[in-house]
């Protein structure tokens, strides 16, 4: 019993620190500048008129590209705050990452658009919005990075320290079996002779 205890808590002693990994703190102070620069930007898109674009010549697909900048506003928004709230959830990071890069990729097409259709000094401005959010990317980047390999090593730990505890388990004699127990049943009692 004493082998079991060992084995379940040993690998849950060491994984109180991520190494390595940004503390819960400074993860939270990224995602709140990653948001805050993104919001900038949603003013400056209810300025757009993409579908005024298309009587000029302008792929309709802009149309839906301006929308998905919104969209994916609004899913950077709602992805970091799950991962400010769990900070070491790897699925909520990467999560915040695909929006981050969804919102530059959009930005940028709807930005061409914006030059070519609309204002050039309109779409200056936008693209150093975007880029504003330039070194807080690259940082959530190393932090979704550094987290997968914190995860993963955890993970290797724990199946090294279960390997370990099946192997202890395995070599173990087998408890002995329990004998049965045959109740003493009273000696027959003998016929007493007659004389």
């Amino acid at each position: 019993m004493r082998w079991i205890r060992l084995c379940v808590c040993a690998p849950v002693l060491g994984f109180g620190q991520q190494a390595g990994v940004l503390p819960d703190w400074e993860a939270r102070k990224l995602l709140e500048s990653l948001v805050e620069n993104a919001r900038k930007i949603e003013p400056m898109l209810a300025e757009l008129r993409p579908a005024e674009w298309i009587a000029h010549g302008a792929p309709d697909a802009y149309v839906l590209q301006h929308r998905r900048v919104s969209q994916s506003i609004a899913t950077l928004h709602a992805s970091s705050t799950k991962l400010a709230a769990q900070p070491g959830r790897v699925n909520a990071a990467v999560e915040t990452l695909f929006a981050l890069e969804n919102v530059q990729t959009y930005l940028g097409s709807v930005a061409q658009g914006v030059r070519r259709y609309q204002n050039p000094a309109l779409a200056d401005l936008l693209v150093a919005l975007s880029d504003e959010n330039g070194s807080n990317r690259e940082k959530l980047k190393m932090y979704v990075l550094d987290l997968a390999n914190s995860k993963e090593s955890e993970l290797q730990v724990m199946d090294g320290e279960a390997q370990r505890c099946r192997d202890i388990l395995v070599r173990q004699p087998p408890p002995a079996k329990p004998r049965a127990i045959v109740p003493k049943l009273p000696a027959p009692a003998k016929p007493k002779d007659r004389l």
